[in-house]
């Protein structure tokens, strides 16, 4: 019995040992996300109880931190999406002469920006312009210091999601629609937002996720006060400062709250994506 390894058996063999290194792949990237969160709902699970979830950060919960958490992407959000997304348009659309390459290239060199550098100068700015009597000092450790130093660090990386986000609509679509006689800012509202919704939210979560686990910058800005928010310029707690306060601290009970604010963090990001995603699936099928 002879085997014929002509052009077709090799392509398929080629096909079936390339769709198994995909897989492969895709096992070994998972496999890091995935002891992640078995190793956070062990360790987190036992340290999760109702006084954990409602008592302040002084009584030795994160209830506090939660809703620090929440407001902090919340009042981020407001900012950084906006302007994102505005930055974004810009440079897929308009963004084809040295304006837009110079935007880009600060825009590329702003999502390099180490966050703690951010942090610093959010920290120093308030602080300049506390010393010159513009405004009150106590910003300087306050919710909007935090909220400048998050959309700081969000603001460039949704302009670079949502610019690649718009340049998958196909340069086609645009033009049947301008052919058509409709004005270029409809064109964009209308038909290019709209083709690309989908990936506009994934590069939202995706900013909403990176500011949501970040710790250097709140660290110099956020200050994590043990009370729940009394108003923006005020100190503020949040769940992976929280995280940081716990993790550092000689006790072990600390250290495995520190688990479960970790845990409760995880499925506050998984919340918001799915409900997110919910959202424009309910849209789309309602179109």
């Amino acid at each position: 019995m002879t085997f014929r390894f002509d052009r077709d058996t090799r392509r398929r063999w080629f096909d079936v040992a390339m769709s198994a290194a995909a897989l492969a792949c895709v096992g070994i990237a998972i496999l890091p996300l995935g002891s992640i969160l078995f190793e956070a709902s062990v360790r987190g699970a036992a340290a999760i109880t109702p006084s954990f979830l409602t008592l302040p950060a002084g009584s030795g919960g994160i209830a506090n931190s939660i809703q620090g958490t929440l407001v902090l992407i919340g009042l981020t959000g407001l900012v950084a999406l906006p302007v994102g997304m505005l930055t974004g348009i810009y440079l897929a659309e308009f963004g084809r002469n040295r304006i837009g390459g110079a935007v880009r290239f600060f825009v590329d060199v702003m999502t390099q920006i180490p966050s703690i550098v951010v942090g610093i100068f959010a920290y120093s700015f308030v602080l300049e312009l506390g010393v010159a009597g513009i405004v009150s000092r106590r910003l300087v450790f306050s919710t909007i210091t935090a909220v400048i130093a998050l959309s700081t660090i969000m603001i460039p990386f949704v302009a670079r999601t949502s610019e690649e986000a718009l340049r998958l609509v196909t340069t086609s679509t645009r033009e049947a629609a301008l052919a058509l006689g409709i004005p270029r800012y409809k064109v964009i509202l209308r038909v290019v937002l709209p083709s690309c919704a989908s990936a506009l939210v994934t590069g939202g979560l995706l900013g909403i996720a990176r500011v949501g686990g970040e710790t250097a910058p709140l660290i110099m800005t956020a200050f994590a006060s043990p009370d729940f928010f009394t108003g923006l310029d005020q100190p503020i707690d949040a769940l992976p400062l929280r995280v940081f306060r716990f993790a550092i601290s000689p006790s072990l009970a600390d250290n495995r709250a520190a688990w479960g604010a970790s845990l409760i963090l995880v499925v506050m990001m998984l919340g918001i994506s799915i409900a997110s995603r919910a959202v424009i699936r309910l849209r789309s099928v309602k179109r």
